[in-house]
């Protein structure tokens, strides 16, 4: 239980969203018939997945192994604080995540190995270095989710298109402005910022949406959603500047991922499979119950 709680559990169906937004980009970039493309890229398709997975556990465990003296006072609780795991083992363990994670990036085919060694290198550096500067930090966190977005994007062997990764990059470098707030609350500046990124991300799905695909009416369903998700918890965060409602927003953020990813891939597909990405939602509210997401 000790090494589920290290992964954070309910924050890994978010990052398997990504990589279906990224093939879903890729289907659509290439004017792939989805029939065809999952009869030809099945193995592929999954690898990035489990890619992705992999990763994500394997920076979050790292994470942490860097922030135990400091979770010792801010979050004892946690798992290596609390004695649970030892830190050497949480080292271990994190490091063997991001290899296999590689492992199955590299099954892909070689550009997807390669993006994932960049996301590997940036993963690190966020946990190590980054994650404490104001700036830096929420900029690193938001290049990961990016990397992630363009390795899903990688399925075909290329990368077409590579700047809609600017979506996540603006959304997570939002989010991680709003959790400097989480253990000591008064960051309504940051709140405001985070408000306003939100829209800067809506306005440039709306405009891939509108001048690169015809899929706007359906769309709007999901994105209405996106936008229900995470703008009511930052408003009440906002009215109330408590640590526990700056923490409600920040999870509410992470998880809505998974909408904003459902998004994309229906603009660039169909709203069936905006459905399948959108079924990740519950899971991870699921997990959430049982599990820490930050």
């Amino acid at each position: 239980m000790g090494y589920a709680r290290l992964a954070r559990p309910a924050n890994l169906p978010t990052a398997a969203a990504d990589i279906f937004a990224g093939i879903a980009i890729a289907i659509g970039v290439n004017n792939q018939n989805l029939e065809t493309f999952f009869t030809n890229n099945i193995f592929n398709s999954l690898s990035l997945i489990l890619a992705s997975v992999l990763l994500y556990a394997g920076g979050v465990v790292l994470n942490d192994v860097f922030d135990a003296k400091i979770d010792k006072i801010e979050r004892p609780e946690r798992a290596i604080p609390s004695g649970l795991i030892p830190l050497k083992s949480a080292a271990v363990y994190g490091v063997l995540l991001l290899l296999l994670g590689l492992l199955a990036a590299f099954s892909a085919n070689v550009l997807s190995g390669i993006i994932a060694c960049v996301l590997v290198i940036a993963i690190v550096l966020y946990d190590a270095f980054s994650k404490n500067n104001e700036f830096i930090g929420p900029l690193n966190m938001g290049i990961c989710r990016g990397l992630n977005l363009i390795l899903g994007m990688s399925v075909l062997n290329e990368v077409n298109y590579w700047w809609y990764a600017l979506v996540p990059v603006i959304y997570i470098f939002a989010i991680t402005l709003i959790s400097r707030g989480e253990v000591h609350g008064n960051n309504k500046r940051h709140i405001i910022w985070a408000g306003l990124l939100y829209a800067v991300v809506l306005f440039f799905v709306l405009s891939i949406i509108m001048f690169k695909t015809n899929m706007v009416l359906k769309t709007i369903p999901f994105l209405l959603l996106f936008m229900f998700l995470i703008y009511r918890p930052l408003l009440k965060a906002y009215k109330l500047n408590s640590p526990s409602n700056i923490k409600k927003a920040v999870i509410a953020g992470v998880l809505s991922i998974i909408v904003l990813d459902a998004s994309l891939a229906t603009s660039f597909t169909n709203w069936q499979v905006g459905i399948v990405v959108v079924m990740l939602f519950p899971l991870s509210i699921l997990l959430s119950k049982l599990f820490a997401v930050t």
